[in-house]
């Protein structure tokens, strides 16, 4: 199979050959809805985005309130097994949920409550959290052979998610103070200097008190980690240097590009801009909007970059069943043989609806064309308690019955943010963000001027 890159999340996921097996009931709780007829499109929108939001409600981990892996029992885990990075995508859509009124605001305080008082509880490597955890225990659980301690990237959109938390549970009694301290706590003891490895110009995604540096994984971008080098930059207690950025994140084979696919110039990235979770993980809190620094507008970049993913699914060079302009959107997902980063150039034909539906931002038209031909012409095979489920394959006849946290999580917060920029507002508002966005030497209209 061909491989167009490897980054740590395509490299230990791909392995894994998942196989999909019937979808775990939820407790009660939002109830589900079929599909609705002639719903206006902010309907849909609420219809879609509340769905969804089920994922982390009804299915979050009972013990923890984290959001489990996935749906289904695969590989060789199962319902315990929570994840890091989607549990901060949880979190943002905790919030999404607050703000619409699915739940009430008191509903939303205590599973906050939960979550961070088991996060205080968990396994822990200098302040990092593993990429999965046991939802009961807190132990982590290995992600790969050696993969068994801090992993620096999840912990980032981890602390993504309760930065935008820390900022949104504001108000003055015992609870949401409570919210706040404990968050503050948790970022406060990240060691994101350690993870330069001993000061080199890199930050190291991986380390293990069992293996140490034995992954060896330094990041370069560009890719799904731009957020890591962020939030490292910004940190109070234990921030990187600017060079880490520079010398670490923007130096690579595959960081500039300049190149024009389909009539887009793509600033920055691989060839054809790599699947779309690269404009999406790091910019569900990051507002992109304005944002510049010497290496691309990013506003620009994730625009093109949607766009031109877009334009290579209505070409359809590889002939692919369904494919056109109301269906698109490739990204890493479940397919029928396992699990793989689709894009453009690697096309397998599979279609991932958080593709098209967390681009809302960036490409409202086409993003709202491919939502009701996954809502309405394939919601028997696609729609489901948990919202889309993960992929499907037309020329494979083939339909997922698989929810995933990162993929699920995406789509409320970035369709927020298309509707009301709340998340952004959030995040975009933390006074470290602001310090460490300048120390990088990025402008913003958020940034606050001296």
């Amino acid at each position: 199979m061909k491989k167009l890159f490897i980054t740590p999340i395509l490299l230990l996921l791909t392995f894994s050959g998942f196989a999909q097996k019937q979808t775990k009931k939820a407790e009660d709780g939002i109830k589900p809805v079929g599909v609705i007829k002639n719903l206006t499109d902010s309907a849909l929108l609420d219809v879609v985005q509340r769905q969804t939001f089920r994922y982390f409600w009804d299915f979050g981990h009972p013990v923890s309130g984290l959001a489990r892996e996935r749906s289904n029992k695969s590989f060789d885990y199962g319902d315990e097994v929570v994840t890091t990075g989607g549990s901060g995508f949880g979190v943002m859509s905790l919030i999404v949920a607050d703000s619409r009124k699915w739940i009430t605001h008191e509903q939303a305080v205590d599973r906050m409550l939960k979550i961070v008082r088991f996060l205080s509880k968990v396994d822990e490597f200098h302040g990092a959290f593993p990429h999965w955890l046991n939802g009961e225990t807190g132990k982590v659980i290995r992600f790969g052979r050696k993969d068994d301690g801090a992993d620096i990237v999840e912990s980032a959109y981890l602390f993504q998610g309760l930065l935008c938390a820390r900022q949104y549970f504001n108000a003055d009694n015992p609870k949401e103070n409570t919210i706040r301290g404990m968050i503050n706590g948790l970022w406060g003891d990240m060691e994101w200097n350690w993870f330069t490895r001993d000061g080199r110009d890199a930050l190291y995604w991986h380390w293990s008190p069992n293996n140490g540096w034995a992954m060896n994984f330094p990041i370069h971008g560009f890719n799904e980690c731009l957020i890591t080098y962020v939030l490292a930059a910004s940190a109070d207690r234990y921030p990187v240097s600017a060079d880490v950025y520079h010398r670490g994140w923007a130096q690579s084979d595959f960081f500039k590009n300049g190149k024009t696919y389909y009539g887009f110039k793509l600033p920055l990235g691989f060839d054809y801009g790599g699947p779309l979770f690269f404009s999406q993980y790091s910019f569900l809190g990051l507002n992109p909007k304005g944002l510049k620094d010497e290496y691309a507008d990013y506003w620009e970049q994730n625009r093109n970059h949607t766009l031109i993913n877009h334009a290579y699914c209505v070409d359809n060079p590889k002939k692919y069943k369904g494919y056109g302009e109301n269906c698109w959107g490739l990204t890493a997902s479940d397919n029928y043989e396992g699990y793989n980063a689709h894009a453009p150039n690697n096309d397998l034909g599979v279609i991932t609806p958080t593709a098209a539906l967390s681009a809302f931002p960036y490409t409202p038209e086409y993003s709202m064309k491919a939502l009701r031909h996954f809502y309405y012409d394939l919601g028997d095979k696609i729609w489901g308690e948990y919202g889309f489920t993960d992929a499907f394959s037309e020329s494979h006849n083939w339909y997922a019955n698989s929810y995933l946290a990162i993929d699920q999580g995406p789509i409320i917060v970035m369709i927020e943010n298309y509707r009301t920029g709340l998340l952004w507002k959030l995040f975009m508002s933390c006074p470290e963000v602001q310090g460490g966005l300048k120390k990088l030497g990025f402008e913003s209209p958020a940034i606050a001027k001296n």
